[in-house]
């Protein structure tokens, strides 16, 4: 189970495709073989980026089996619903799978703060005690707001709340606030793993974060950054990070950055077919033509991506 230590990189998972439409389950295969040789700590499954609304309840499921059925390593799930009762459903039958914790998001309708804390302390009682839930806080795509106060009530009020899925932009002092009230005892220790696509993971760690929940087309990037971190290497840390930041940027353009992370997950041999299950859109050649001539850049500095 995921706990109020956890660290590292959690790799958000993609849904893959086929042509079709379909699930692919053997590009899903060797997507969780790749993250697992390249040494992620976790793995996360159905979130926003794996087009978790376009899927039906049952494939949710067997997405999930079969992951868990791959790897040892622990994998969150994301079982945000419009309501409490699909998200029970969905969260008892990933649990008893073997899913080591779930992710929420907030519904767009909340506006106070303690619209907020309600939410999280319904939603976890509608669980149980047992499911450790991880907080989603993504203002720029959710348009929930959560200050400082409200996530040290959450952390205090929400036993159950164990990590901050953290990807407010700009959020660099809200995680450097969050340590601070850490240290003066105003709430118990939380893990912080960042999203964002990795954007500021070079300083997002210098604040005090614990890592990344992310899906970066290159999580080799996203463990150097995190080890070169705890290692105090911060010249390195940074030339590393720079030589992949312009990929970086243009994978986190919205409306197309999951559409450049497949495909160069195609490109890197993981994903038979960069399809995005209706609605959603492909490069145009041109955008395909941009995302090489990045690669062939890269992989001047990072040989890992010469493909």
């Amino acid at each position: 189970m995921i706990d109020r230590t956890s660290h590292g990189v959690y790799t958000i998972m993609p849904t893959p495709f086929h042509s079709g439409g379909e699930v692919d389950l053997d590009s899903l295969r060797r997507l969780v073989d790749f993250y697992e040789a390249a040494g992620v700590d976790g793995l996360t499954v159905l979130g926003q980026l794996g087009e978790a609304p376009k899927l039906t309840h049952a494939e949710s499921v067997e997405i999930v089996r079969v992951v868990l059925d791959r790897t040892r390593l622990p994998v969150v799930v994301g079982v945000s619903a419009p309501g409490f009762g699909a998200m029970r459903t969905l969260t008892e039958e990933v649990m008893s799978l073997g899913a080591s914790g779930v992710m929420i998001a907030p519904p767009a309708n909340l506006r106070t703060d303690d619209q907020i804390v309600g939410y999280y302390t319904q939603a976890a009682a509608a669980l149980g005690p047992g499911v450790p839930i991880v907080v989603q806080d993504y203002p720029l795509t959710f348009s929930v707001v959560m200050s400082v106060p409200v996530l040290c009530r959450i952390a205090r009020e929400v036993p159950s709340v164990v990590m901050l899925k953290h990807e407010d932009w700009p959020g660099l002092e809200k995680i450097g606030a969050l340590r601070a009230a850490e240290e003066k005892g105003e709430l118990p220790r939380l893990a912080i793993l960042c999203g964002n696509g990795g954007l500021f993971l070079d300083f997002e760690m210098r604040r005090g974060a614990d890592g990344a929940m992310t899906g970066y087309c290159f999580p080799e990037l996203l463990l150097d950054v995190v080890r070169l971190a705890g290692e105090k290497r911060t010249e390195e840390l940074h030339d590393i990070f720079d030589a992949h930041l312009p990929l970086i940027r243009y994978e986190q353009q919205p409306g197309v950055g999951l559409a450049v992370r497949k495909h160069v997950l195609r490109r890197r041999g993981l994903l038979a077919s960069d399809t995005q299950r209706k609605p959603g859109r492909s490069l145009s050649a041109v955008e395909r033509d941009d995302v090489d001539l990045l690669l062939a850049r890269l992989a001047r500095r990072d040989s890992r991506a010469r493909l």
